[in-house]
């Protein structure tokens, strides 16, 4: 639909696009790329190009030239550099709390690009015709004090919707179960975002004190887990290796990172119960992105689930009692 894409973001700002273009492999053929983007909506304007992967003098020369004859501004040419790399995993890079280096490693990008790339006029293209930002909708709290999972296993959370929480008034209270801390006991509410629980398995298995106290607090208030805090509050998860491991047990969810396959787009839900003490009958818009697969799900469906295009989507989230999941990433109330 188009709805949420780079180019849709840009055009509702008003900010001018730059383009990245992979040169590698060709040279005056990157214009044509260039020229189709620039012509594909005349509602986005197009500011430019940096030349990315360029293998040699002439080869810069070549894919400028291109670039000349279409008319687009070639604001730098990157060299070919194979160190220039950040590491991937499944789900994309891997986190920059895991990046000891990272601070270093980013000075080295920056001065790389001061060295290839007109800083100035990039700058300039940047700020032409920039629109005034509205004021965003902040979501509303689910409670007031909210006991959230945080760490290597649970770190996929929207800054902007933990911001929103803290505006309205609501205390965000980190702990870890990887480190098989419990959720502060006078918490109004358990959250567990979504992370990578299926690449620390058996240590979360282990968090013994951790699933004591999740099942005491989840006896008299809501607990609900987003995606990998969804896998985490099930009965089982089963590894990459084949391996079952005992979750929390709070919802019957049994999921396999063994049988991947990959779910991934924006995510419309109507709440069919409360989840996390977002109201029954809540409208909200998300995202969805995982390889695991549900094996079994015997708990009552959490909410109807729809994608960008209307069609249903079967990975509806589960409830039980005061505990609720879904592989559904919360971004917005829907308007």
């Amino acid at each position: 639909t188009g709805n949420g894409a780079s180019a849709d973001i840009a055009r509702r700002m008003g900010w001018p696009v730059v383009l990245v273009i992979d040169v590698s492999g060709q040279a005056q053929s990157a214009a044509a790329t260039a020229l189709g983007f620039s012509r594909y909506d005349a509602s986005v304007h197009i500011a430019g190009v940096i030349l990315n992967r360029v293998a040699s003098p002439r080869h810069e020369r070549l894919a400028r030239s291109g670039m000349d004859a279409i008319g687009l501004h070639v604001f730098g040419a990157l060299p070919r550099r194979g160190d220039l790399k950040l590491p991937e995993r499944h789900l994309g890079l891997v986190q920059a709390v895991e990046h000891p280096d990272l601070d270093a490693r980013i000075a080295e990008y920056a001065s790389f690009l001061r060295a290839h790339v007109d800083m100035p006029a990039l700058r300039h293209a940047a700020t032409a015709g920039t629109r005034q930002a509205s004021t965003p909708s902040w979501i509303r709290p689910p409670a007031q004090r909210i006991a959230l999972a945080q760490d290597a296993a649970f770190s996929f959370t929207y800054a902007h919707v933990l911001e929103g929480w803290r505006r309205a008034g609501a205390e965000i209270l980190p702990f870890s179960p990887l480190a098989d801390e419990s959720p502060v006991a006078d918490a109004d509410l358990v959250w567990l975002p979504g992370g990578y629980p299926e690449l620390h398995a058996g240590k979360l298995a282990q968090a013994h004190r951790f699933h004591g106290s999740l099942t005491d607090f989840a006896k008299t208030r809501p607990v609900h887990g987003e995606c990998g805090g969804y896998m985490a509050l099930g009965e089982t998860l089963i590894d990459a290796d084949g391996v079952r491991h005992q979750m929390a047990g709070l919802l019957g969810l049994v999921t396999s990172y063994a049988q991947r396959k990959m779910h991934l787009g924006y995510r419309r839900a109507t709440l069919l119960a409360p989840m996390g003490g977002v109201e029954t009958g809540a409208a909200l818009t998300g995202h969805e992105f995982h390889y695991s697969t549900i094996l079994d799900q015997p708990d009552a469906p959490l909410a109807d689930v729809t994608d960008a295009e209307g069609n249903a989507i079967p990975e509806t989230g589960s409830h039980s009692g005061p505990v609720s999941g879904s592989f559904f990433h919360m971004i917005a109330a829907t308007p």
